[in-house]
Formats: structure tokens, sequence, C-alpha cells
């Protein structure tokens, strides 16, 4: 158990758990605020996160800085945005399960120096490991899940947005959700 963000960062960077560090350009650990009380969780880093170090950062990252700006949010104030494994998986495939094994202890010291009170799922992969195993964004997106004093939320994958605009608005519906879950529970933004 970590103490600090900066030295659960530090011990982070030097990780070499999975055969993923093999092929990163750079672990992704997280970006945001850490006193957060909202958090975003996607499943891993793509190319363009490996390169810059920083999770959201390409196509989709945009679209999602668009969602959080709709509703009054900004990745560097008022969320801390992470991912379930820190490390690129080669072209981009899905996390392996003993990746995710691997690397999900990363994610729950964070959880746990953060204390969020609201977890974001963006995508299938996050929301299955986050939220339940047979978990199903098409039709449970946008529903609060209560476990413990966390409420998670799972939503589509920004990524998967862009393959298919035609659940952009249902994602916006889930923004807007989010933001009346924040009103209505005097969450600090």
């Amino acid at each position: 158990m970590y103490t600090s963000f900066e030295q659960l960062i530090n011990d982070c960077m030097q990780c070499n758990k999975c055969e993923l560090c093999a092929t990163r350009t750079n672990v992704v650990f997280g970006t945001g605020n850490p006193k957060a009380e909202i958090m975003f969780v996607g499943e891993g880093p793509g190319e363009n996160e490996d390169l810059t170090g920083e999770p959201f950062v390409g196509r989709g990252g945009k679209l999602l800085d668009k969602y959080l700006n709709t509703i009054g949010l900004d990745r560097s104030k008022n969320v801390y945005i992470a991912n379930i494994v820190k490390c690129r998986p080669p072209e981009n495939r899905d996390p392996k399960p003993e990746e995710q094994e691997q690397c999900i202890d990363w994610l729950r010291e964070q959880f746990r120096l953060i204390r969020p009170k609201l977890v974001v799922c963006l995508g299938r992969i996050a929301a299955c490991r986050l939220i339940s195993q047979d978990y199903k964004v098409t039709s449970q997106h946008g529903q609060i899940v209560m476990k413990g004093s966390t409420a998670f939320m799972g939503t589509f994958h920004p990524a998967a947005l862009l393959r298919n605009p035609n659940n952009k608005e249902a994602a916006l519906q889930d923004f807007i959700e989010i933001r009346k879950f924040i009103e209505k529970n005097n969450i600090r933004v």
C-alpha cells in the first residue's frame, strides 16, 4: 500500500510484471487531478498514448474531451483518467486477462489514493473488469451501479464511437447522466 501518489507513479514506471513492458515506449500511468472525485478508466493505451505517456490523447481522446467539456469537466482540473493496463498491447489489441491481472494492482492503488465517488468505465473491457464480468455496454450504458460507497457507470469507449458514430448520441446522454449524478450527490468539480 502506497502513501504517496509520487511513489506509486515511480514504481509503476519501472514495472515489468508482464510482457507488455518489452514493447512499450512509455508507461501510461494516468492524468488529471489526483484529488478529483470523478475517475474515468479505459482499457489500455493506444499508439498515441504510448508515444506521449498520457491516456486518451488521440482522436478518441479529443472526443472524450469534447464530452467532458459539454458537462463542465476538464481532464486537467476535476477528473482523473487512467486505464486497466498501463502499457500498450501490440497493435492495440484487447489486453489479455493475464495482463489485466498483472496490472490491476496499479489501478487499485490509484483508486485507493484518489478515492473517487464516481468511476466511469470507458468501454467493455473496463466495465467488465470493474462493474461486472458480463457487463454489456450496448444495453447497460449510463446505468449507475453502487459498489460500497462508490458509484460506477459504463459507457461507450471513445474509439468505439469513432468506429460507430450511431452511438454518439447515447454516449452524450450518458454524460448528461454523469452531470445529473454530480449535482444530485454534491460531487466536487
